[in-house]
């Protein structure tokens, strides 16, 4: 199988996700509920903690973060995309700030998202990042993230 530096329909779902990301922490989710595949098999592993399988639990903290979130902005940097078949793999720096119930969290982490091509078209199946003890402290003060 040759493997490809990158494909400009990976780049296309990774625009469409952070996008999506930046919208959630302005506190509107409905970009990156709508972004993602209603399936059992999608995951993710947030900077709050925690790891949810399925559409079931993976839908939950975005929404909890957004109902929190405003005036957000998350903006990837230093992007390396590896492409096999019809999976690719994104390596990715993370820049965040928002405001979570007026508290101000700032961060940068590392990340990794897993896309997936079906019919012709990327979709976004896993995301995961580092874990942040400021932002889980917010998180749990203000009773949100699932």
């Amino acid at each position: 199988m040759a493997i490809k530096q990158t494909d400009e329909g990976v780049r296309a779902a990774s625009d469409k996700f952070y996008n999506a990301l930046t919208q959630m922490a302005s506190g509107d989710a409905a970009p990156m509920l709508e972004l993602w595949p209603h399936r059992d098999d999608v995951t993710t592993m947030h900077p709050i903690g925690g790891r949810e399988v399925g559409w079931d639990e993976v839908q939950g903290p975005w929404q909890g973060v957004a109902d929190m979130a405003d005036g957000g902005e998350v903006t990837p940097t230093d992007q390396h995309f590896r492409v096999y078949g019809d999976v690719a793999i994104e390596l990715v720096t993370e820049k965040a700030s928002m405001s979570l119930g007026g508290e101000t969290v700032d961060g940068e982490y590392r990340a990794t998202n897993v896309y997936l091509r079906e019919d012709g078209e990327w979709h976004i199946i896993h995301h995961h990042t580092d874990t942040d003890s400021e932002f889980i402290d917010i998180v749990q003060r203000l009773g949100g993230g699932e």
